[in-house]
């Protein structure tokens, strides 16, 4: 009797020490938050919303009818190519365990160990998985973005052994550097949700990437004009509503930094819309439906590094100065230097990029975002490290574009000869017509339209008359 009420007592004791064990380990371990999870995931899918159908319709309609096919295909097979590539490498180098503050170590190839718990490093609140989703979206927009410099003469093969290397050879490097723990995260780099990651490195090797391959066959002596101004607005109508899970889901919670996300980046899309309508307005007597498009896509581009760091005063200001900014670059800039950025990705991405990677430095408010302090609040610091983040963010996008397409050229062809141009990449490249009933020497057919009429819709015209 003794031996039982003494073992009774004693298991009575040794179970009441171990609840504070218990309950510390289940403290310890990461829980899901399903409004964050919620939050995440439909940013995800807001963000591919922007590559497919956002982008693919923007520049497909920016592209002239025998190429629509194929500049779409450049959006379509980015989305395919790169989210392969990032569950196999792409990510594990993009977000892994850090290698000297240069790259992630190939600990997750092939997502080994991104499991549905929260990651203890980057959100934890949502499954490891439902980041390296929402992260992949942004690999595969970013590859899909310099396909605008380059539409209408790359060869689809070349295109996308180019996407493949490119991917891994420099997006993922300076996702690590930014995101990952790398070297400008250490320096204290800020880019909420990709000015230097996303659109420098778009943009910068649009550019290099329209010089090598070189001008479209026809370029500066017959219009070379959109083909299909609507499909280009609902294209930028989609890049805008996708936008706000691009910047507003780079909080990565559903909270007040997320709200103020989204609440700067429609006002400083709004504010280059009309900065540019005005701007095009002044200089050539009539405001266009194509400006106030691109316009706002450039407005986009500006706030995305400075969205989680800035106030809606300040993102008004860096939407006015992206719209007008942008339409010099793309209508000033590009006649002048005489390259062939077929649908002015570096005009608007690379050009608007800097520019809201640099505002993050001056406008950088410690009242939005405590990780934050720029120029206009006491830290003239915080500019040094952004010019620091764009100078090497355009360094290793032209010099890595350069030695990539050099190397792709070895082995197979980069351009489109003067006859698949003069088809049409839809035909040679793809063997298909998007439009079956238009028969080329129709009343209908083959429209050219007249002088005037290019410089109506010319707010991103990539060539003159």
């Amino acid at each position: 009797m003794k031996n039982r009420l003494f073992r009774t007592i004693f298991m009575a004791l040794t179970g009441s020490m171990s609840i504070p064990a218990l309950a510390w380990a289940e403290e310890a371990v990461p829980k899901i938050d399903t409004g964050d999870t919620s939050f995440v995931l439909i940013s995800a899918a807001l963000v591919m919303l922007m590559t497919l159908p956002g982008l693919a319709l923007f520049y497909g309609g920016l592209s002239r009818k025998k190429n629509v096919l194929s500049t779409i295909m450049y959006s379509f097979f980015a989305m395919v190519l790169i989210s392969i590539q990032w569950a196999l490498w792409g990510y594990s180098l993009s977000f892994g365990p850090d290698v000297n503050n240069l790259i992630g170590n190939l600990d997750w190839i092939g997502l080994r160990g991104v499991g549905l718990v929260p990651s203890d490093v980057y959100a934890t609140t949502v499954p490891h998985q439902a980041f390296m989703v929402f992260q992949l979206m942004f690999a595969v927009i970013t590859a899909a973005l310099i396909s605008g410099a380059i539409a209408e003469r790359m060869r689809f093969p070349a295109f996308l052994a180019f996407l493949i290397l490119w991917t891994t050879l420099i997006y993922d490097p300076v996702a690590h550097w930014v995101w990952g723990g790398g070297w400008l995260c250490d320096l204290g780099a800020l880019d909420f949700a990709g000015g230097t990651v996303v659109h420098i490195l778009s943009g910068v090797s649009g550019l290099v990437a329209c010089i090598v391959i070189g001008k479209r066959k026809g370029y500066g002596t017959e219009p070379m004009i959109p083909h299909n101004l609507p499909f280009t607005v609902l294209g930028a109508a989609l890049l805008w509503f996708g936008w706000f899970g691009f910047n507003a889901g780079s909080a990565l919670s559903a909270n007040g930094l997320a709200a103020s996300a989204f609440v700067v980046t429609h006002l400083a899309t709004a504010s280059a819309a009309f900065s540019w309508v005005v701007a095009e307005w002044i200089r050539h007597g009539k405001p266009t439906v194509l400006g106030a498009a691109s316009g706002a896509v450039a407005g986009l581009v500006a706030i995305t590094p400075a969205s989680g760091f800035v106030d809606p005063m300040a993102s008004i200001i860096i939407g006015l100065v992206a719209g007008v900014v942008c339409y010099l670059a793309v209508s000033v800039l590009k006649a002048k230097l005489g390259y062939d950025d077929s649908l002015d990705a570096f005009g608007v991405h690379g050009i608007g990029g800097t520019w809201g990677a640099l505002a993050t430095g001056l406008f950088a408010n410690p009242s939005v975002n405590e990780l934050g302090q720029g120029l206009f609040y006491g830290n003239p610091n915080q500019v040094v490290i952004q010019i620091i983040s764009i100078v090497a963010s355009w360094a290793i996008a032209a010099v890595g574009t350069f030695v990539i397409l050099k190397v792709v050229g070895t082995v197979i062809k980069l351009r489109a000869s003067d006859e698949e141009q003069d088809a049409g990449l839809d035909i040679t490249q793809h063997g298909e017509d998007a439009y079956t009933d238009f028969v080329s020497g129709s009343p209908f057919g083959d429209m050219k339209l007249t002088g005037a009429s290019v410089q109506a819709t010319g707010s991103m015209n990539p060539a003159k008359i």
